[in-house]
């Protein structure tokens, strides 16, 4: 059956997310959805406010047919970390013929021509003459783009899903992949919107409903993960992640991707010495360090990530949660897919070597995502290798 991929956090699931679900399914004349999802803590830097479990169930009830994880070296990379795990995993199911994706400008065109200049051999050499000078890697690229194409439309580079599209469509350039491209334009009014994912964490974190902004089929999921005390937020976190900071040596610091030119050090010594998570930033931040790129790395120091990991491909296929169309897509990637498929976690243990290590890194993040929870009932740990794929039947 003809299938399109979405890579996403749905954190938490919103309309947006199933105006994009839907309209993908129609523009690509798709059969089938397959998500890869970010797992427990997000692209941005901090745990997400549900679980991998609970988001990828409330995925496939609001309409998408296979959830995979993404598995946390990735997810909480940079944007070219984070799309070149998402879409290698999607290729290497064997089974999806195209990838969609939500951008502010609405034009794939527009965007595979960034990611084509991005890589071109002057354009990298253009990026390290301006990094240079001091600004963020963010501005830096953004000028060596100008200098090949135009101040405007290098600007497209500024909106997060722009960028993340541009990364998207890098990642199909540089793994020779056959998937056709599409993009959708927005129509959630952007981060910060009132009907964004961060408009609705905020109204959770404030003990708000979010019913009428989420997807009447997802409400269910959030209201009961909230019932039974499964809501994390970095407040509830906050200890746990400070607790693992101040234990670590200097030399967990130092192996961390983007923290050379001594901002290592500023991390280990504001670790040390910050009352909360905020003034760790706070401590670190500069114009040469958004809080964006702080947050990863502390959260890659308190989870154990290190330099490299998402430099190489995502080592095992999980499936998290599907339907009966989904179930069907899983027994053809048996037969077509390029990775190990994992649909109970213990079956890492037959696959080993990196598979394990990756798997078993992310294990223990989940053991950490859980100390957040308000109910202590549900804190147990080692439940990803005991977890097996949930089926869902509509």
């Amino acid at each position: 059956m003809r299938t399109v991929g979405i890579v996403a956090e749905y954190n938490p699931f919103h309309r947006g997310h199933l105006y994009h679900l839907e309209r993908s399914r129609t523009l690509t004349e798709a059969e089938a959805v397959v998500c890869v999802l970010s797992g427990d803590f997000v692209q941005r830097g901090e745990p997400a406010v549900f679980s991998k479990f609970a988001r990828a169930e409330a995925a496939v009830r609001a309409g998408a047919d296979l959830v995979l994880e993404l598995p946390l070296p990735w997810s909480i990379a940079s944007a070219e970390g984070f799309a070149r795990g998402a879409v290698g995993l999607l290729e290497a199911t064997g089974v999806v013929d195209c990838l969609s994706f939500g951008s502010e400008c609405g034009d794939v065109a527009a965007l595979r021509e960034l990611a084509s200049v991005l890589e071109r051999r002057e354009t990298e050499e253009e990026l390290l003459n301006v990094l240079r000078s001091g600004v963020s890697y963010a501005a830096a690229r953004e000028r060596a783009v100008a200098a090949a194409v135009g101040e405007e439309r290098a600007a497209l580079l500024r909106p997060p899903n722009n960028n993340l599209g541009v990364e998207y469509c890098r990642a199909l350039r540089r793994l020779g992949s056959g998937m056709e491209c599409v993009t959708v334009e927005r129509a959630d009014g952007g981060h910060g919107g009132e009907n964004s994912a961060s408009a609705l964490r905020a109204r959770l974190r404030a003990g708000e409903s979010i019913g009428g902004l989420t997807p009447e089929s997802c409400l269910p999921v959030w209201e009961r993960e909230i019932r039974e005390g499964r809501m994390v937020t970095m407040a509830t976190l906050e200890t746990a992640l400070l607790s693992r900071l101040r234990m670590l040596p200097r030399a967990a610091f130092e192996r961390l991707s983007d923290a050379g030119e001594g901002l290592y050090n500023l991390l280990y010594a504001q670790s040390r010495v910050g009352e909360s998570w905020e003034s760790v930033l706070a401590g670190c931040k500069s114009k040469r360090y958004p809080l964006a790129r702080l947050r990863r790395a502390l959260l890659s120091a308190a989870l154990g990530v290190e330099k490299g990991m998402a430099e190489e491909e995502v080592p095992y296929i999980r499936p998290l949660c599907a339907n009966e169309r989904g179930c069907a897509l899983l027994r053809e990637m048996k037969k077509r897919a390029a990775l190990p498929i994992l649909s109970r976690g213990g079956d890492v243990r037959r696959t080993g070597g990196r598979a394990e290590a990756i798997f078993e890194l992310g294990s223990r993040a989940h053991d950490l995502f859980v100390l957040g929870f308000s109910e202590a009932a549900h804190r147990r740990g080692d439940e990803d290798f005991h977890k097996t794929i949930s089926i869902i039947y509509l």
